[in-house]
């Protein structure tokens, strides 16, 4: 049996996709209720898996998955899996490679190991709280950039609409990738210069970027300057900026402040 945390999330990330390769391409798809977006049997395997073997082997600790029911008795343990167990579902029925594992622990509302695996392109992101962050074993690192203006930003198209800002729409240069736990990832070592989405967002999809981000050197909060907690009662956090520090502040000086934002 794995020793930490850590361990355990990595074992479970790898095999996790073991399983969910061997359905590529000929995955059952269904519609999940209201508009819920697709769900697979890749999904739904992945997610037996993880839960069972997590379990077994941290019996105390809470659960929290996208493919599970909800159950508010996590509400009352000190420690819970926060589990995708694919993000970026879309791309994944679409044979497309930037689908992935995003698997976390919180403690008391911080994120303490974390792991964002994705198999189709061998790259595994791990971090655990003090311990920096990684990929396939080497250390990672945010960008330095300390202007806004041009900076590289993961995001979706609508972020350039003006009544997301307090005045015009930064000068950026957007790009887009369909798992948010990888957009954190590529924040984290560097590819970009930042990221955001301003919807409120279900925590299994930040959960384990949230760490990888900040022990790689990163700031992250929600879309309103405030600190990111997880196992909320009701698991959306309102949106999530991340970059390095000086562009993360440029950012949330330059949204919208709470008063004056739109509700998504």
């Amino acid at each position: 049996m794995p020793g930490t945390d850590l361990d355990l999330l990595i074992e479970a990330a790898r095999e996790a996709g073991r399983i969910a390769s061997r359905f590529a391409g000929t995955a059952q798809v269904w519609d999940k209720p209201d508009g819920a977006g697709p769900v697979t049997e890749a999904d739904l395997a992945v997610n037996d898996m993880l839960e069972r073997e997590l379990r077994d082997a941290r019996p105390d600790y809470g659960w929290l998955s996208e493919e599970s029911a909800d159950n508010a008795d996590r509400q009352s343990t000190d420690r819970v899996f926060i589990i995708d167990p694919i993000d970026g579902t879309r791309s994944f029925i679409e044979g497309s490679n930037t689908w992935a594992h995003s698997l976390a622990i919180a403690e008391q509302g911080r994120i303490t190991a974390a792991v964002v695996f994705l198999p189709m392109r061998d790259k595994l992101y791990h971090s655990a709280e003090g311990m920096g962050a990684f990929l396939n074993g080497n250390e990672i690192s945010p960008s330095e950039r300390g202007d806004l203006i041009g900076a590289h930003v993961l995001a979706a198209r609508p972020i350039l609409e003006s009544h997301h800002w307090q005045s015009d729409v930064p000068d950026m240069k957007r790009s887009h990738r369909p798992s948010l736990a990888y957009r954190t990832a590529l924040v984290a070592e560097g590819r970009y210069d930042a990221m955001l989405t301003l919807r409120p967002t279900w925590e299994w999809d930040i959960a384990a970027g949230d760490l990888i981000l900040r022990e790689a050197g990163a700031a992250t909060s929600d879309r309103y300057g405030d600190p990111l907690r997880f196992n909320n009662p009701d698991p959306r956090v309102p949106g999530i900026v991340a970059g390095g520090s000086r562009v993360h502040r440029e950012l949330t000086q330059a949204l919208a402040n709470k008063g004056d934002a739109p509700r998504l």
